[in-house]
Parts: structure tokens; C-alpha cells; sequence
């Protein structure tokens, strides 16, 4: 068991959570900070979570829900406050709505996540402060000391887990839900150059230039939140080419970044009235690189499905590997 001890102090109107892990620093903030991995340890055993947001970035968000036996779902969300590169993180942490918006009912706490070397591994200390006496008692109450516990005994079989994820560069697509497909790849470069990469206009006719035999013939790239984009491609043959359009929604420089998204010109592909998505795109540094996550969110299970059949995965590796050859 890698929990140490679980201490409230009622006069510091903390919760302190002590654990050690026998594997190294890096390898223990990679399992915090992709959401691949949080995944499989955040929740309870009985209660799994899903992170649909994970910035990793001061003035970032984390959203996520843990689902019951039965289906129901529970909704929090982090507001990341400092992240000091493997030392630690703090967040403010709170319950969520179904929609995501922070639930003002029930208690907040501010974590500081810090991770220490070990002579033959990390200790990881988790300290929770709350605002009062009475709301400290009251997560104590809905089962905190014994959720993390039971959250915590999941982490040593995701490090075991880790080295596959850290080696794998390949592009994954995982169904979260009937609506929302993320998409990751581990990039080979700095956060700021992967950043850079998808908004310099000639870097990304440098490497999304889409299959053999075809070219990016626009790329007219937002400057800011509400302004429009637009991305087009054409077959060398002369044919017909389609290509993306959309609005930027939201944007936190150098790690978020969320858009709407509509093919253009794709009826032959895909048939006529083909509906639009919303496309979170995320930025975490990790050991290996920069992470890229990209959360789409269609209108409903049928859009996701032709999509997905469409062989975007395949198509979003190619252009990544080509990427990493220019980073």
C-alpha cells in the first residue's frame, strides 16, 4: 500500500495525505499530469474518473467525473494555481455540476501536490486546506480519508503501466462517452516549439500537409478568441480538395485552446449536412516531450462514428511523425 498515513488537523484545517512510491520523480509527475494515466487512479476502485480536462498549467482547468456502479456521475474540477517543473503543483480543487461549472454549495480546497527523490524512489505529500472547520468535517464525512486510499492503491500498477505510455509516440484515440473522442500523441520537442508548431501558418503547411499526393492550399489561421480559421486542402489531380472551418472559443497562450470545428467540401467523402465539433486542444511538458490532447466533442454518437470511420487517427499520426521530423 503506498499511502503512509492520512492526518487531519483541525487547527490547521488541513487533510495531509503521505505516500512512497518506488519509481522516480519524473515517472511519478508523468502519471499526475497525463490524462491517460490519472484516469486510472484518481477515482476510488469502485468510482473510475475521467478527465475530459487536464491543462497542467498555471491558470489552466482539470475537469473530470467519477461514475458509481450504477451509472451516476460525479463532476470536479481543478483550477490550477503554480506548477514548478517536478517539484510540485497546486490546484484549487471542487465539486461540479454536471455541466462542469463549480458546484458553490459544496466545499473547496486548495492541493499542493509535492513530490520528493527518495534514496530508492519519491514520496509524494498531498495537503488539502479547506476554508473552515465545518467544511473539512464534511468531506471527511462523504468519504474522503477512505476514497483516497482506495484511489491511491490503483497508482502502482499505472507505474507499472507507465513505460508503455512513456515509449508509445504512436497517436491514440480513446471513446470516452457516445460524444467525445480524445485524442493523444506524445510529441518529441519542447511545449513552446508543439505550441508554436500549430499556430506559425508556415510551420503547419510544413507537416499537415495531408496524404501523398495532396497539399494545403489555405491556411488562414485565427489571431485570437472569436476570430475565424479556415484550412484547405487539394489532390495534386486538380480535383476537388475540402478543408476545415471554425471559431476560436477560448485560448490560454503556450497550453489551451478550444474551437469549433466544420468540414468544408466534404459531401463526396462523407455525404451532405455533416455536423460540426468542438476540439479542446491541450499542451502538457512531460519527460518524454510535450503531450498533445485533443478532446472532440460532436453532437451526437452517429457524427462521432463517421468521423472516427473517416481514418482521422491514421491521418493525425502521419502529420504529428512529420512534425517531430521538423522539431
Amino acid at each position: 500500500m503506498p499511502v503512509t498515513s492520512i492526518d487531519k488537523d483541525v487547527q490547521s484545517l488541513t487533510l495531509t495525505v503521505h505516500a512512497e512510491f518506488p519509481v522516480s520523480v519524473a515517472r511519478l509527475w508523468d502519471a499526475y499530469l497525463d490524462p491517460r494515466q490519472i484516469d486510472k487512479f484518481w477515482g476510488p476502485v469502485e468510482y473510475p474518473a475521467t478527465f475530459t480536462r487536464h491543462d497542467a498549467a498555471a491558470g489552466g482547468y482539470s475537469n473530470y467525473h467519477m461514475t458509481s456502479p450504477e451509472g451516476e456521475q460525479f463532476h470536479g474540477y481543478w483550477h490550477w494555481q503554480e506548477v514548478v517543473d517536478q517539484k510540485f503543483f497546486e490546484v484549487i480543487d471542487g465539486f461540479a455540476h454536471n455541466d462542469g461549472s463549480p458546484n458553490a454549495k459544496l466545499p473547496t480546497s486548495r492541493l499542493v501536490f509535492t513530490f520528493d527523490p527518495l534514496p530508492e524512489g519519491t514520496k509524494l505529500t498531498v495537503t488539502g486546506t479547506y476554508d473552515s472547520a465545518a467544511d473539512l468535517e464534511q468531506v471527511v464525512a462523504m468519504g474522503m480519508i477512505d476514497g483516497t486510499r482506495s484511489a491511491m492503491s490503483q497508482i502502482e500498477q499505472v507505474l507499472i503501466d507507465l513505460r508503455d505510455y512513456a515509449q508509445n509516440f504512436a497517436t491514440e484515440a480513446e471513446l470516452l462517452n457516445d460524444t467525445q473522442v480524445r485524442v493523444s500523441r506524445l510529441v518529441r520537442g519542447t511545449r513552446q516549439q508543439v505550441w508554436d508548431a500549430h499556430h506559425d501558418p508556415e510551420l503547419v503547411k510544413r507537416w499537415q500537409y495531408g496524404p501523398d499526393g495532396w497539399k494545403m492550399t489555405k491556411c488562414e489561421l485565427a489571431p485570437g478568441v472569436g476570430e475565424s480559421y479556415l484550412l484547405w486542402w487539394a489532390p495534386d489531380d486538380g480535383s476537388k480538395g475540402f478543408g476545415f472551418s471554425g471559431k476560436i472559443l477560448e485560448r490560454v497562450e503556450g497550453h489551451y485552446e478550444a474551437s469549433t470545428e466544420q468540414l468544408e467540401g466534404g459531401e463526396e467523402m462523407l455525404g451532405s449536412g455533416v455536423p460540426g465539433s468542438v476540439n479542446q486542444l491541450t499542451f502538457t511538458s512531460t519527460t518524454g516531450g510535450t503531450l498533445v490532447t485533443t478532446l472532440i466533442t460532436y453532437r451526437d454518437k452517429a457524427a462521432r462514428d463517421t468521423m472516427l470511420a473517416t481514418g482521422m487517427a491514421d491521418g493525425m499520426e502521419a502529420s504529428y511523425a512529420r512534425l517531430e521530423s521538423i522539431l
